[in-house]
């Protein structure tokens, strides 16, 4: 039986940058995965393709010429499913061939198959060949899979989740989806860009609900301006498949309406892949939705075994859970260069338009009772967007007001989530208003959102017009 000084199972961004790191520092590592592609959910299932989809889906709609700098463009022909496609698969072949190639530089051992527990320090593998490794420690990066109701009857061509969406071999003409969240979201704009007709389903009364309201409230109304319908304090009560191609799906909603749509989407949550671990037989502790437990240094309650990225859920983003699986090392292997993720890091939500924030919303600054105030400025109001033709979006930063030090920023519009990382440093070097204001940007650019924001900020704590 091989013996290694670190065994990751998963080759998402976790366990990738887990493995890949380990193996920099000199240590022995494996790392397992079971589908044919590398990547986890960053390549295949979720990031990178959903991503390159709302890139694509603004290129076949003309709205990069059209929406944003007012130029109307006309398609030689009808943008094709293969069309829509094609992108995706380029970028995220590409993606998991990386992956592959960072591994074998840095001398990971790859084993395919599936990696269960035989006990506390070795792993099954069940693949083409059978066999058994050890390792000193093992860190679990296995991800997560769409959350499936029991009452809904999903067949991945009519009926999807989160990750059969990404197959659809043609256009739905409408397409109901439910869940407000990050992932619905940001497919109903997707395919509402693209001319389906999108009804969105939402059991609460707000959107996205730990984004800024405000934020929200503009995005909600940027959807319903393009055609999207949106349902809000209602769930699916049944849902009937389909007997044929002709027949519609239905949908009934426990508000008492019906929905006839040619394709249905449920994007409300997910959960942790660890079915397959054999958890049970070394006693390892599952928590919510199949998610593992772990404390701040990603280590679960077997000492020697930790746990990250999707798999312990929240936040579930590829940016931290890289970190994670970096930090996750740096405990095992007491590397001293990553003991912890940062404080602060960005939220960035792929819709169209995006949105992107860093820090409190106000709402947290409200119920914090904290003497706070807003500056806000408009991406229609800068030269940028001026030359653009950007009819929306804003940027909008929260401050205190004693000593002017920004505690949040939130964007709203065009590539917001390239914009958010000035912000970043701002919330996490505490800077204030006046540091904004003394900053250069290139001329012109959408960067003067921060500083036009910051001088409305002044205005509206002196109660008079501050000029920029």
């Amino acid at each position: 039986m091989e013996k290694y000084e670190l065994i990751v199972i998963g080759t998402g961004p976790a366990g990738e940058k887990a493995a890949v790191k380990a193996a920099y520092f000199g240590h022995k590592v494996a790392i397992i995965e079971k589908g044919k592609d590398f990547g986890g959910a960053e390549v295949v299932t979720g990031t990178l393709p959903s991503k390159t989809l709302k890139e694509t889906s603004l290129y076949f709609s003309g709205k990069y010429e059209k929406g944003l700098f007012g130029i109307d463009r006309d398609l030689k022909r009808e943008a094709s499913v293969e069309d829509f496609m094609f992108r995706k698969n380029f970028v995220t072949a590409a993606a998991g061939k990386e992956i592959e190639e960072n591994l074998m530089r840095h001398k990971v051992k790859v084993y395919k198959g599936v990696g269960s527990f035989e006990d506390v320090h070795t792993i099954r593998i069940s693949g083409e060949k059978k066999e058994l490794i050890y390792g000193d420690y093992i860190i679990i990066a296995t991800g997560s899979y769409p959350y499936h109701p029991k009452e809904i009857p999903f067949d991945g061509v009519r009926i999807h989740d989160s990750d059969t969406i990404l197959q659809i071999h043609r256009f739905p003409k409408s397409l109901c989806i439910v869940g407000a969240g990050v992932i619905g979201c940001e497919y109903t704009t997707i395919f509402s860009t693209m001319g389906t007709e999108v009804y969105l389903i939402n059991d609460k009364d707000k959107i996205l609900p730990f984004v800024d309201l405000e934020i929200t409230k503009n995005l909600v109304s940027q959807m319903q301006s393009s055609g999207v319908k949106i349902f809000f304090n209602t769930s699916v009560s049944s849902i009937s498949s389909p007997k044929n191609e002709k027949e519609m799906v239905k949908v009934t909603l426990k508000n008492g309406q019906t929905l006839n749509v040619d394709m249905f989407l449920f994007a409300a949550g997910r959960s942790g892949n660890t079915k397959a671990l054999n958890c049970e037989k070394i006693t390892l502790k599952i928590g919510k939705r199949e998610t593992l437990e772990v404390d701040d240094t990603y280590r679960t309650n077997i000492p020697h075994i930790y746990a990250v990225g999707d798999v312990i859920g929240f936040p579930a983003l590829v940016s931290t859970s890289m970190d994670q699986g970096r930090v996750a090392v740096a405990h095992i292997f007491k590397t001293q260069d990553l003991e912890h993720l940062p404080i602060y890091f960005p939220y960035g939500i792929y819709t169209i338009p995006e949105v992107s924030m860093v820090g409190i919303t106000e709402e947290e600054a409200k119920e914090k009772k904290m003497n706070y105030c807003v500056g806000k400025a408009r991406y229609s109001d800068m030269a940028r967007g001026k030359i653009m033709g950007a009819q929306s979006g804003f940027l909008k930063l929260i401050f205190i007001k004693d000593d002017l030090m920004i505690q949040g920023v939130h964007i709203i519009g065009h590539i917001a989530t390239e914009l958010i990382h000035f912000g970043l440093s701002l919330v996490e070097d505490k800077k204030t208003l006046y540091d904004v204001i003394g900053t250069v940007f290139n001329f012109p650019t959408l960067h003067d959102l921060y500083k036009y924001a910051a001088y409305d900020g002044l205005s509206n704590l002196t109660g008079h017009r501050v000029k920029p």
